[in-house]
């Protein structure tokens, strides 16, 4: 008799469980979930608006920039808090739209437990980058007891909530000139605060669109009140940035009318750009992926930006005739 031992045989992989492959594919796909909870694409908000304060070139040098540059995450700290904290408070209400009922928290997976987790610990990183660098903190301070506030009750009264969120955006601008220790021009602060308005009352015109009924606010709004809106955010943006460039911007009483002149045609073509969006391309629900995304806007920007950059170096260091 020939006995068969262990070793003549191959060993065949052993088959793996349902419930071995699901921790598996779990896992990867939980830390793509707890990504997508920061909304890492509105990171941009804060690079974007934080780093402002280096407009001003009597502000310049190596300490101050290192300060904006942690000022500029511990704002995206800040708001990545309170996007986790805003999808446990409206999972409920998500489920009802056809965009946020796929986010982690909505959809169920990510747990509560595990979402209030993930915030403390955004919050426990915010508190460290913060004491990086003792200073003036206060508008980020702001910003959360607005964010609160907003979750709790102001999100559900119309024009005060696009308001709300406006006044967040600001609050960025405000952060970076306070840890560098300027202060905001006026006309700048305006500026920006009605471009956001603009963004956000573009964003809840393609929310009636879409006829979501996740946001009760919408019930304060229509279409022919959004257009109207539109149109009044549109001129205040557009004058309000125009006066900052002539009046309070980086540029000297020189060149600040050249800037000013300059930046007209940019100005008027990207708003111009927007309303195209909103009015007959059937977008706008994203305010950032139009202003990151679409190529139109992106180039217009690009070559504003250059042409802004081109005048500021020639009101500090002019070229000899």
């Amino acid at each position: 008799m020939y006995v068969v031992e262990s070793a003549d045989i191959p060993e065949l992989p052993r088959p793996r469980g349902p419930a071995s492959d699901q921790k598996t594919e779990a896992r990867p796909r939980l830390v793509t979930d707890l990504f997508r909870l920061i909304r890492p694409s509105h990171a941009a908000k804060a690079i974007l608006l934080v780093p402002l304060a280096l407009i001003d070139t009597s502000l310049w040098n190596l300490a101050t920039v290192g300060e904006i540059l942690l000022a500029t995450v511990a704002f995206i700290l800040a708001s990545s808090a309170v996007y986790v904290g805003n999808d446990i408070a409206d999972r409920h209400r998500d489920l009802h739209h056809p965009v946020k009922r796929h986010r982690p928290v909505a959809a169920g997976r990510v747990g509560i437990r595990v979402a209030y987790a993930y915030c403390a610990g955004l919050l426990a990183l915010l508190t460290a980058v913060i004491a990086l660098t003792p200073g003036p903190y206060w508008p980020i301070v702001a910003y959360l007891l607005i964010n609160i506030a907003y979750s709790r009750y102001l999100k559900h009264v119309p024009l005060v909530d696009v308001g709300t969120i406006a006044v967040c955006f600001v609050l960025r601008v405000v952060q970076g000139y306070e840890v560098a220790g300027g202060r905001a021009a006026a006309w700048l602060l305006v500026t920006v605060f009605s471009m956001s308005l603009l963004l956000l009352i573009g964003k809840r015109r393609q929310e009636l669109k879409s006829g979501a009924a996740h946001r009760p606010a919408l019930h304060g709004y229509s279409m022919e009140l959004t257009n109207w809106l539109l149109q009044i955010a549109s001129v205040l943006a557009l004058v309000s940035g125009l006066i900052y460039l002539r009046e309070e911007g980086p540029f000297g009483p020189q060149y600040g009318q050249t800037a000013m002149l300059l930046s007209t045609p940019f100005a008027l073509f990207a708003l111009f750009r927007y309303l195209q969006i909103q009015l007959m391309d059937e977008g706008g629900g994203d305010p950032v992926r139009i202003l990151l995304r679409d190529r139109v806007m992106v180039a217009n920007s690009m070559l504003w930006a250059a042409t802004l950059g081109v005048t500021l170096v020639l009101a500090h260091q002019p070229v000899p005739l």
